[in-house]
């Protein structure tokens, strides 16, 4: 059985967080764009049973919770004094005119090498590896461009229940356990602060609700975690698609799951109901990946990343009011030097909007 009770403490935090503030009765600075009162929350999960392997990536959780917008970050009545300056100096995220909104998510994500059964390190395979984080994003949102800064804090190691968590994951569905995680990274606290910049390029609507929208994007991540520069491109076309920002991984950058204007099938009673397909490409240049290089201030084992890495993603997303729920296969690049499996994982999300 895992040691879930931090896991509760932290869920506990995170909730106590969220809850919103009570609205201050002499404040008529909301902002009016629609939809000014919803919050949507967001639980991902991601495995590579999808992909009928049992390596590498191996399994992602995340839960998310994205405020109704806000005239002004501090608005929401959780940020200590001290931070206010800086987060009112944070740029991208404070233009005029947009919709801002604030985000909490709590995730999980763990890594073993493509041999799961031998006890002793394996030198030319990746090491295995668990990433347990929460992370805090500043959204600022127009019709047409979403800009997230989000800092991630969190540790690697035993303390990110990794193994705990796959061993019951094994236990449940009477798989052998993995016999390495002796071998896995040493603890280590984590910090990154990550940018990512959402556009809608194109978007056209037929008769009937039919249309599609074209979005590009483009970021990058700095920390011991991982450091990296993003970008990619994502197509939608389909049955009355959302008004949001399509459907992504359980990665850096916010969020992208909350309607931005009323029309959405999930806020509108005149189109309760949507249906898409999507595709996107997207590309990293990494920089640094503590789940291959290994530790960063002790030694530990690490395999030679490549610099390079691409994602295929294909999906589809059912939208029915208050529900968006989207699955995606994704087809990555090979990620370090001998890497025999080309990885292949599966990515479901549910969204809530209330």
């Amino acid at each position: 059985m895992p040691p879930v009770r931090p896991v509760l403490g932290v869920l506990g935090a995170v909730w106590v967080f969220a809850a919103p503030a009570a609205p201050d009765a002499d404040d008529n600075t909301l902002v009016s764009l629609p939809p000014t009162q919803t919050a949507t929350v967001t639980f991902m999960f991601e495995n590579d049973l999808f992909g009928n392997t049992d390596q590498q990536y191996t399994n992602g959780i995340q839960f998310g919770w994205l405020s109704p917008d806000l005239a002004h970050f501090e608005q929401a009545g959780r940020l200590p004094d001290w931070s206010r300056p800086f987060v009112s100096a944070l740029p991208w995220v404070n233009r005029a005119g947009a919709q801002r909104n604030l985000g909490l998510a709590l995730g999980q994500k763990i890594f073993t090498p493509e041999d799961i059964e031998t006890r002793s390190l394996i030198a030319d395979d990746r090491p295995y590896a668990g990433w347990l984080y929460a992370g805090l994003s500043f959204v600022s949102r127009t019709a047409d461009r979403l800009d997230t800064i989000e800092l991630q804090l969190g540790v690697v190691g035993p303390a990110s229940f990794a193994e705990d968590m796959q061993n019951l994951v094994h236990d449940v569905r009477d798989i052998p356990r993995a016999g390495g995680w002796d071998n896995q990274l040493k603890n280590e606290p984590g910090l990154a602060v990550i940018y990512e910049r959402k556009d809608r390029w194109v978007e056209h609507d037929f008769s009937g609700g039919l249309g599609y929208d074209l979005m590009g994007h483009a970021g990058g991540a700095i920390g011991n975690v991982f450091t990296y520069l993003n970008s990619g491109v994502e197509i939608r076309a389909g049955w009355n698609i959302p008004a949001d920002f399509g459907t992504t991984l359980i990665n850096p950058g916010g969020d992208t799951n909350a309607p931005i204007a009323g029309d959405d099938p999930r806020l509108d009673s005149g189109a309760p109901i949507g249906f898409h397909l999507f595709a996107a490409l997207t590309g990293r240049l990494v920089v640094r990946d503590i789940f291959l290089d290994g530790n960063t201030f002790t030694d530990s084992h690490g395999v030679d990343k490549e610099p390079l890495v691409a994602d295929l993603i294909i999906g589809g997303s059912l939208v029915m009011r208050p529900y968006k729920l989207s699955y995606a296969q994704v087809f990555r690049t090979q990620e370090f030097d001998g890497q025999r499996l080309h990885p292949n994982f599966g990515s479901i999300s549910l969204s809530v909007t209330f």
